[in-house]
């Protein structure tokens, strides 16, 4: 009888122990890690190739090469560094999650609305791709010594952006200027790492034609 029992216990506690790993598997399966394939996999890959992370054929399939490029991600956007792409992660990426992250959106949501606005005032009506690099300059400006070490710090700083000083930022919000500000947060730099952008044809600054230019996308100049 006592074995009987014990059988019994065993088979309750092993049962349970299944249940709990299926319904933990289950619960986890709207994530992308090591050996996942899919759409979703080429959706991430995409996006961490076209920001420079991923180096891979888009083939859907979460090698080591997705994960290490995930893991890098992870670190350049103080998320947890596990190369798994969950909720927050996928969040970042700008793709679906399939679960509610509004803690981890609301923290976000700031910064990219502030972005936005600025790049909204500034490179309304460039191609999509100068909008992005516009962002990229705020941003590498918070990481240069020479300028204020906080996004609001950068944005506000007198005299810099003339879409502060004309009233610009609050023109309108586009979707493209919002979703240019996602990119350019997830690391995305088409400037090649300026400092400084300008039109030629509207700036009487003549200070800025002396900055090295690294490029021109759109009507601006993006300089270092």
């Amino acid at each position: 009888m006592r074995k009987f029992i014990i059988s019994l216990l065993v088979l309750s506690l092993t049962s349970g122990a299944c249940f709990y790993y299926y319904k933990a598997w289950t619960t986890e399966s709207v994530l992308s890690r090591y050996g996942s394939r899919g759409q979703e996999v080429k959706n991430i890959q995409y996006q961490l190739r076209k920001w420079g992370y991923y180096k891979g054929k888009i083939d859907g399939i979460y090698g080591w090469r997705t994960a290490l490029a995930v893991r890098r991600f992870q670190r350049k956007n103080g998320l947890r560094v596990d190369g798994i792409a969950g909720p927050q992660t996928l969040a970042a990426l700008g793709l679906p999650t399939g679960r509610s992250t509004a803690k981890a959106s609301t923290s976000a949501s700031g910064n990219v609305y502030l972005l936005a606005r600025v790049i909204n005032g500034e490179a309304r009506g460039e191609p999509y791709i100068g909008q992005v690099a516009v962002g990229a300059v705020i941003l590498n400006r918070v990481e240069h010594p020479s300028f204020p070490n906080t996004l609001a710090g950068v944005i506000y700083q007198p005299g810099a952006f003339t879409a502060i000083t004309d009233g610009q930022v609050h023109a309108q919000l586009e979707s493209s200027s919002v979703k240019a500000a996602r990119d350019a947060l997830n690391g995305w730099d088409p400037s090649g790492g300026a400092i400084y952008y300008y039109n030629p044809a509207k700036t009487t600054n003549n200070w800025i034609y002396s900055r090295p230019v690294i490029k021109r996308i759109g009507k601006h100049i993006f300089a270092k």
